[in-house]
C-alpha cells in the first residue's frame, strides 16, 4: 500500500499544506480536503475577497468545517494589504510606525489588523515584517520594515506582535533569518546575504529573538542564502531552521512561499516542501496561484496543491521522509489552530491612524501650496509580488483629479506639460545612489524646477538625508493612508 491508499497519512500531509486558492468561494477540490483531507488551513488573497457579503459566506463556509483551521492573510498595513487592495490600505505601514516611534500606535495598528483579518476569518495574520533594513536597494523589503536599526525593528516588532495575539489572532514574523540585507527580491531570485555571520547575529537576528521571547506564535522562513550556514536558502536549511529552535522558539516555522521563484525555479515547488519539511519547517506555504498572470491555468491553484501533495507523498513512500517528520510538524500546526479556537481578544486601544501618517511625513526643502488639480509624472516601477495589486490609487489621490502620466520624464515630455498646472513627481526608489529614478528627477527638474517629489519608498541612504534636486515629502508608504497624508501637504504647502 502507498501512502496515497493510506488515510492516515493523508491526512498527515494535509496537515502540514496552506494552500491559496481561486474564486471567491470554497472551490470543490478544495472542499474535499478540508472535510476529509485533514488539511490545515488555506491562505487568503485578494482574489478571494469580493464584497461584504461574498467575505462573510466565504468565512461561514471555512468555520463550517467543523474543526479548528489556521486561516492567513499577508495584512501589514502600508503597501502590503489584501483586504484593501482596490483603493489602498488605511492603516499605517511599519516604516511609517518606526519613523514615529510611538510603540502604544504601533500595538493599537496591530490589534486593528486582527481584528479586520479576524472579520473575513483569517485568524492567522502574517505580521509583522521583523526584517532590519540594512541595503537600500532592497526591492522588496523597504517600507514594510520598521528601520535600519535592529534596536528600533526589536521594539516595534514586539509592540506590533502583541497587538496582533491580544486581539485574538496568531502574529507570524517574517522573514527569518532576515531579507532586509538583500538586493534581489525572492519572488523572482535567489538572494544570497554578503554579510558575515556576526553581522546577521548583531544586526538582523535580535528582532526575531525579542519577538520569540515576548510569545510569537509563528516565524516565516526567507528564501535567502546565508552562505555560513551552507548553500540552501534558510527555508530548506536545516541549519536555518534549527537556528530557530536554538532561539528558543516552539512555535509553527511557516515556509514562505514555495511558489516563489527562488524555490520554483531552483529546487522545484514539489522537491522544496520535501526538503522544508526535512530541515524543520511545520507548514508549507504553497503561494498565490494568481502570480503566474495570464500563464496560469484555469486550475492553478489545484495543480499548485497537488505538486507539493504529491511530492509529500511520494517521499514518505521511497523512505526520503520519515513519518514522525510529518507527524511533529502536523501536531504543532493543529496545536496552534485549537489554541485559536479558544482565544478571546482583549480591549482595543484608540487608534487614529490619520494622525500617525501625517507624523510619518517629512519634508526635505519647502514649496508653496500646490493648488488642485495637479499633475503627476509617475516615475516608479512594478510592484513586487508582495503587494498583490496596483498602487494607481497613489498617483490618483496626488492628482486630485488631475492628470497622471507614465515613466517618460523626458525634458522634452515634461516640457509639453501644461505649465500653469502644479507638477508632482511620485517615486518610490531614491535611497539607492544614483541611476534610474534620481537621474528621472535630474531631467525633470532641468525644465520643472517648481516640482515637488512625493517618495512612497525608503526616504534615505542608511540614516543619511537623500539630496534630491527638488523639494521632497517623505511619505514612507504606497497606501490610500500615505497618499492622503502626502495630498494635504501638498494643498497647504512647507513653508522656509
Amino acid at each position: 500500500m502507498t501512502g496515497a491508499d493510506d488515510p492516515t497519512v493523508m491526512r498527515l500531509v494535509g496537515g502540514v499544506l496552506w494552500p491559496g486558492f481561486l474564486g471567491r468561494g470554497v472551490p470543490d477540490w478544495l472542499r474535499r480536503e478540508l472535510s476529509g483531507g485533514g488539511l490545515a488551513g488555506v491562505v487568503l488573497f485578494s482574489h478571494n475577497l469580493g464584497d461584504e457579503g461574498e467575505r462573510m459566506s466565504l468565512a461561514a463556509e471555512l468555520r463550517g468545517v467543523g474543526r479548528p483551521l489556521l486561516v492567513g492573510i499577508d495584512e501589514e498595513g502600508g503597501n502590503v494589504t489584501r483586504l484593501e487592495v482596490e483603493a489602498g490600505s488605511t492603516l499605517p505601514g511599519a516604516a511609517q510606525l518606526g519613523a514615529v516611534d510611538d510603540l502604544a500606535a504601533t500595538e493599537a495598528v496591530g490589534q486593528e489588523l486582527a481584528a479586520r483579518s479576524l472579520a473575513v476569518g483569517a485568524n492567522l495574520v502574517l505580521a509583522p515584517v521583523a526584517d532590519v533594513n540594512t541595503d537600500p536597494r532592497n526591492p522588496v523589503i523597504g517600507v514594510r520594515s520598521f528601520g535600519e536599526t535592529p534596536e528600533l525593528v526589536s521594539r516595534h516588532t514586539v509592540a506590533a506582535l502583541r497587538g496582533i495575539q491580544g486581539a485574538g489572532a496568531a502574529a507570524c514574523v517574517k522573514h527569518f533569518p532576515g531579507h532586509g540585507d538583500t538586493h534581489l527580491d525572492s519572488h523572482h531570485a535567489l538572494p544570497s546575504l554578503t554579510i558575515g555571520l556576526d553581522e546577521l547575529e548583531r544586526v538582523h537576528l535580535p528582532p526575531f529573538q525579542a519577538a520569540i521571547d515576548a510569545g510569537v506564535a509563528a516565524v516565516m522562513s526567507a528564501h535567502v542564502i546565508v552562505p555560513a550556514w551552507g548553500e540552501q536558502p534558510a527555508t530548506l536549511n536545516p541549519v536555518a531552521l534549527g537556528r530557530v529552535r536554538a532561539m528558543g522558539f516552539a512555535g509553527v516555522i511557516i515556509t514562505d512561499a514555495l511558489d516563489m521563484a527562488a524555490v520554483r525555479e531552483s529546487v522545484g515547488a514539489g522537491p522544496g516542501a520535501v526538503q522544508a519539511l526535512l530541515a524543520g519547517a511545520d507548514l508549507l506555504c504553497v503561494g498565490n496561484p494568481r502570480n503566474l498572470g495570464a500563464a496560469a491555468a484555469p486550475d492553478q491553484d489545484e495543480r499548485d496543491f497537488r505538486e507539493v501533495q504529491q511530492a509529500i507523498v511520494a517521499a514518505v513512500d521511497d523512505g526520503t521522509l520519515p513519518v514522525a517528520v510529518l507527524e511533529r510538524a502536523a501536531g504543532r500546526v493543529r496545536a496552534l489552530a485549537a489554541s485559536l479556537a479558544e482565544g478571546t481578544a482583549g480591549e482595543r486601544m484608540p487608534l487614529d491612524a490619520a494622525a500617525i501618517a501625517r507624523a510619518a511625513v517629512t519634508a526635505d526643502g519647502s514649496f508653496p501650496a500646490l493648488p488642485r488639480p495637479r499633475t503627476v509624472v509617475d516615475l516608479r516601477g512594478r510592484s513586487t509580488l508582495a503587494v498583490d495589486g496596483s498602487t494607481d490609487f497613489v498617483a490618483e489621490a496626488l492628482a486630485a483629479g488631475g492628470r497622471v502620466v507614465g515613466v517618460d520624464s523626458s525634458e522634452a515630455a515634461v516640457a509639453a506639460l501644461p505649465p500653469d498646472v502644479p507638477l508632482v513627481v511620485l517615486v518610490d526608489r531614491i535611497g539607492a545612489g544614483a541611476g534610474g529614478q534620481r537621474d528621472a528627477l535630474e531631467r525633470v527638474a532641468a525644465v520643472r524646477a517648481d516640482a515637488v517629489v512625493v517618495n512612497v519608498g525608503m526616504p534615505s541612504d542608511n540614516g543619511s538625508s537623500a539630496r534630491l534636486p527638488l523639494p521632497a515629502l517623505h511619505a514612507r508608504a504606497a497606501s490610500r493612508l500615505a497618499a492622503d497624508a502626502a495630498a494635504a501637504l501638498l494643498d497647504a504647502g512647507v513653508p522656509a
